[in-house]
């Protein structure tokens, strides 16, 4: 089993990586490709990004030495699992991936404990207890209309309407409100307050996911110390642990996803809300995937090389 390789496959709504490891944790390929969530692009495309990206990371070993794999899918999973072997058969690997959510991933990503909670903020949010390396308990993670509390659209989305009330009141709109209007409007404003405010109302309402984008104002401004910022910012950490809370579990806290992983006020908050919890922060999921493919190979030794595997692949360790 010396030369034996895995193979981790983290597959997105935006783009897809796969990682090759030997069992000793050793990066032998990598490559990053098109989105592969079948939901959102369709199960063709998602194969052929995947395979794509598969060919790409196989580049410079033999794929005969593959002796297993694994696959994170955000959206519907045993759709893909036939499509996907006759990938991997194509590619010269005996048996397909296993194919689960991406969610047990990118806890993985985090820290090699079987038992803990991912606790996610991206454009969604959602709490995730995992036991034995796999989800067993979800909260939230409702979608944007209904809930995704502490999510980056919440926070967007909380921006808008705080900017917008704020001019319907007719007052000083501050440094997110100026921030928030230059997104929507750049330099122009209307003849009056209420009149900018319906404009942004109209461009939400024909691009409401265009309300993600405007996390990023928000932290800007809590950095300067913006009032209408940092009470977003508090509302969306409190949801966030509030959310975390409901799950009962031991076991470490993986913060994973654009808003928790990205240092900024948010991030921030809820380490803080956490106070002496063991917080640890995702790193490479499709690293994360190929550990997982080799759990059984490795046994006891799991642990110990965790972290050769989810290393960034720009400082992944040598040999």
């Amino acid at each position: 089993m010396t030369n034996s390789l895995v193979v981790g496959v983290d597959a997105g709504a935006t783009s897809t990586r796969v990682a090759v490891h030997m069992l000793d944790g050793t990066r032998v390929g990598y490559a990053r490709g098109g989105a592969g969530n079948p939901t959102a692009h369709g199960v063709e495309k998602a194969v052929a990004h995947i395979g794509q990206t598969l060919g790409e990371a196989l580049a410079s070993v033999d794929p005969g030495a593959v002796v297993g794999s694994l696959a994170g899918v955000a959206g519907p999973q045993d759709i893909l699992d036939t499509e996907l072997a006759k990938v991997w058969a194509a590619h010269g690997i005996a048996a397909g991936p296993e194919v689960v959510t991406d969610l047990p991933i990118a806890f993985a990503a985090g820290s090699p404990a079987a038992e803990g909670i991912l606790l996610l903020s991206g454009t969604g949010a959602a709490a995730i207890r995992i036991s034995g390396h796999r989800q067993v308990e979800i909260a939230d993670g409702l979608g944007w209309l209904l809930g995704d509390g502490g999510s980056g659209f919440w926070i967007g989305r909380a921006a808008a309407k705080a900017v917008v009330h704020t001019l319907d009141r007719a007052e000083p709109p501050g440094l997110l409100g100026e921030l928030v209007l230059t997104h929507f409007l750049g330099e122009e404003r209307g003849a009056t307050p209420r009149a900018s405010a319906d404009r942004v109302v109209r461009l939400v309402q024909a691009g409401h996911m265009r309300l993600a984008e405007l996390a990023p104002l928000v932290s800007r401004a809590a950095a300067e110390d913006d009032p209408m910022a940092m009470e977003i910012v508090h509302d969306a950490a409190r949801q966030l642990v509030a959310t975390m809370r409901r799950l009962h579990a031991s076991g470490p806290v993986v913060l994973a996803g654009s808003v928790l992983t990205n240092p900024g006020p948010v991030r921030q908050a809820v380490q803080d809300l956490l106070g002496g919890t063991a917080v640890h922060t995702a790193q490479d999921a499709a690293g994360a995937a190929a550990w997982l493919a080799a759990l059984d190979l490795l046994g006891p030794g799991a642990a110990g090389v965790h972290a050769r595997f989810v290393a960034s692949p720009r400082r992944s360790p040598g040999p």
